[in-house]
């Protein structure tokens, strides 16, 4: 693709701009609040509506619709949203259209699917959270225990790409959490449930409960349960706008992973940062569309070359279009003073990736709290995190980072404690029990112990 006019992406001198004030613009577009929607989204809401709802108005529709209706709504609005004509017979993938799938994939891809499997398992395992057990004297025995959930969700998008890897992310610490009952959904396109490589990596996991059902209408499904498929215990996994809605809504009916807006990165550079690898790191989260690419550096020599390389490198890109519009709609390249204004600027913007590009990466990192994954020198780009290190790629974004955390084993795991306490040991404690009871005038609570120790 040759571009017809310059590449007009936005930039910032923390000198002479107001930069919170421009970055509160940005995030603001790219929450859950932002109604980032296509044009397309637009006028199939038309049609489909009758009237230009905002995507939560959507969203509540379609989930009211699926907990009453079942079945028969998501039926409905795959017709109608994902032009998907389903029956109850097809929205389940079959077990033999996996294990085809599986069959058929290339050996190479297999391979690559096991050794990430085995990548992520490797990590998910390490970072579990064992039982614990404290013992105190005269007979008090407390125990944090730690049991995997039993059935979970996984959403999977399917619309303009496949992704395995969402799959591999998100299953896999699951499964490294011990949970029995996985199940996936994907939108009925051919990215999504009909893509075989999901299929086939769904085969690879064990995983055998696979649904043609994408959007809020799967989420609902999910979340309530329909015909065929039974409710969950938590749903994970990235998605358009209307699914990160939709995971809000039904949030406390089953949990969730978080409210995932679209892929963000910041990249701190130097003089000793190459442009051409900041240019392509930019352009992978770019990419995404919407993507949100951020540079943040004191070096204007490094900053106007990235911006040239930004310029040669979109051109050879097989998504151009739609990361050029991206760039333009949602990056951002930022000249501050120095590197610790770097470090507060970015601590502040608490972005998904937070990739470190510079000869001093690990003493920066130091001074950087807030980030959904961070990654190091010039030589570990955020691609390794998206497919094979082994830390899941599904992370807070929109500035969560300041509170929320990336998928992991853990999340899987509901902890809950376990207190025993022999007939001496209830007497040693008796009288603080009894005096706080008093305090609060709850005379039953404090009867529990008397009629012990009487």
């Amino acid at each position: 693709m040759a571009l017809n006019q310059p590449l007009r992406i936005a930039r910032i001198d923390t000198n002479q701009d107001n930069v919170q004030q421009a970055l509160d613009a940005l995030r603001e577009r790219l929450s859950p609040r932002g109604n980032v929607v296509s044009e397309r989204g637009r006028q199939r809401t038309i049609a489909v509506f009758g009237q230009p709802l905002m995507p939560q108005q959507v969203v509540e529709r379609i989930c009211d619709d699926v907990r009453r209706e079942g079945l028969a709504a998501v039926l409905r609005y795959s017709a109608k949203l994902d032009d998907a004509q389903l029956t109850a017979e097809t929205v389940r993938v079959g077990s033999e259209e996996i294990a085809a799938a599986h069959r058929q994939a290339a050996p190479e891809f297999l391979e690559t699917v096991r050794r990430i499997r085995d990548n992520i398992l490797d990590f998910q395992t390490a970072i579990l959270h064992r039982d614990v057990q404290v013992t105190r004297p005269h007979g008090v025995t407390l125990r944090q225990r730690y049991v995997p959930l039993h059935r979970v969700g996984v959403c999977v998008p399917g619309g303009a790409a496949a992704y395995p890897s969402t799959v591999l992310m998100a299953a896999v610490p699951a499964i490294a959490a011990g949970v029995r009952e996985i199940v996936v959904v994907a939108p009925p396109t051919p990215f999504g449930a009909n893509h075989p490589d999901v299929l086939a990596t769904c085969h690879e996991l064990g995983i055998r409960e696979v649904y043609r059902i994408g959007g809020a209408q799967a989420v609902a499904s999910l979340a309530y349960g329909i015909e065929g498929l039974a409710a969950v215990d938590k749903i994970v996994g990235p998605g358009n706008l209307f699914v990160a809605l939709a995971k809000k809504l039904v949030y406390g009916e089953v949990d969730i992973d978080s409210i995932a807006g679209p892929s963000e990165v910041v990249v701190i550079a130097d003089e000793t940062t190459r442009p051409d690898y900041t240019a392509a790191d930019l352009l992978a989260q770019a990419e995404h569309s919407p993507g949100a690419s951020i540079l943040v550096t004191w070096s204007r020599e490094v900053l106007e070359a990235t911006a040239a390389e930004l310029e040669r490198q979109v051109a050879r890109l097989s998504r151009a279009e739609l990361t050029v519009q991206s760039l333009q709609d949602f990056g951002c390249l930022i000249l501050v003073r120095d590197a610790e204004e770097a470090c507060r600027l970015t601590d502040w913007i608490a972005p998904e990736h937070l990739h470190i590009a510079t000869d001093n990466a690990a003493e920066l990192l130091e001074k950087i709290h807030h980030a959904g994954a961070s990654f190091l020198g010039n030589y570990t780009p955020v691609s390794l995190g998206d497919y094979v290190a082994g830390p899941s790629h599904v992370l807070p974004t929109g500035g969560t980072a300041r509170w929320a955390s990336g998928l992991s084993a853990n999340d899987f795991l509901r902890a809950h404690s376990v207190i025993a306490y022999t007939r001496e040991a209830l007497r040693h404690d008796a009288p603080d029990v009894q005096r706080m009871a008093d305090k609060e005038g709850l005379t039953a609570h404090r009867a529990c112990v008397d009629i012990r120790l009487e």
